[in-house]
């Protein structure tokens, strides 16, 4: 098998701006262990001054559920604690989320979608002031996540008019979709990149007045840590960026794009 052409990633490609952006998530993930004493209540007063605009959302820990399964015996569930893990703070408007962990840093901005100026430059302070706090000394992951969901209509929607390539049903049936999932995983030939890409149907809500939506959710991650100092952080995100433009872009029919204008 030969080897799969070298991706040229072009941060400066121009893509179409959309004034009803369908993202109803974004998220920015820099998986970096703290390297000083992270410790809850020393956590919270340092950041907590720091953190103008938002509020304390909560404190979490994590845990490990196993089920043990034995021959000839019942199932036996063991649930371990593994500790205090970090914590999240919400904006006073409720559109931005982020997480200071011990383990990393996650910020996560909800609809309305501003820009990605905005969004990265937001992201960007806000991990200044984890490292501040935690000093990590090496970056084991970054993720750039999306979330998109366009609206569809609630008489048996056409996929093939809102996405190129839609699935369909086995031939002989013309059988109409009462959902699907479609989850793929992309390499990125010449880059420490992967995607993964799922594609699904979000049934109407009863609750919410919202018909059924597709989802493009797109996750874009570095397969390696990345060096420290980093001076590299802002165009890897560049990078990812592009990546999930041009699965987005490439996966949305026309007339979906129009209606996006």
């Amino acid at each position: 098998m030969n080897p799969a052409q070298k991706i040229v990633i072009n941060i400066d490609e121009q893509f179409p701006q959309l004034s009803q952006a369908p993202v109803i998530e974004a998220v920015m993930d820099i998986r970096a262990l703290a390297r000083q004493p992270f410790e809850e209540e020393t956590v919270r007063q340092a950041l907590e001054p720091r953190l103008t605009g938002f509020r304390f959302l909560d404190s979490h820990r994590e845990f490990q559920h196993e089920v043990r399964i034995a021959a000839g015996s019942n199932p036996e569930q063991c649930v371990r604690d593994l500790g205090w893990k970090g914590l999240r703070f919400q904006s006073e408007d409720q559109k931005k989320i982020v997480q200071f962990n011990r383990d990393g840093f996650v910020a996560s901005r909800l609809e309305p979608y501003p820009d990605w100026t905005t969004f990265a430059e937001e992201g960007f302070d806000l991990w200044e002031i984890f490292c501040d706090i935690a000093r990590p000394v090496e970056i084991n992951r970054l993720g750039l996540r999306y979330i998109n969901r366009i609206e569809l209509p609630l008489d048996d929607p056409k996929l093939s008019d809102y996405v190129k390539h839609p699935p369909q049903p086995p031939k002989g049936l013309n059988l109409p979709y009462m959902g699907f999932m479609h989850h793929e995983t992309f390499a990125v030939p010449g880059h420490a990149y992967a995607i993964n890409f799922i594609r699904t149907i979000q049934p109407a809500g009863p609750d919410t007045g919202r018909g059924p939506g597709l989802i493009l959710d797109i996750d874009v991650f570095t397969t390696m840590g990345v060096a420290w100092p980093t001076d590299d952080l802002a165009r890897c995100f560049a990078e990812m960026r592009w990546l999930k433009n041009k699965i987005f872009f490439g996966t949305i029919t026309e007339k979906t794009l129009e209606n996006l204008r």
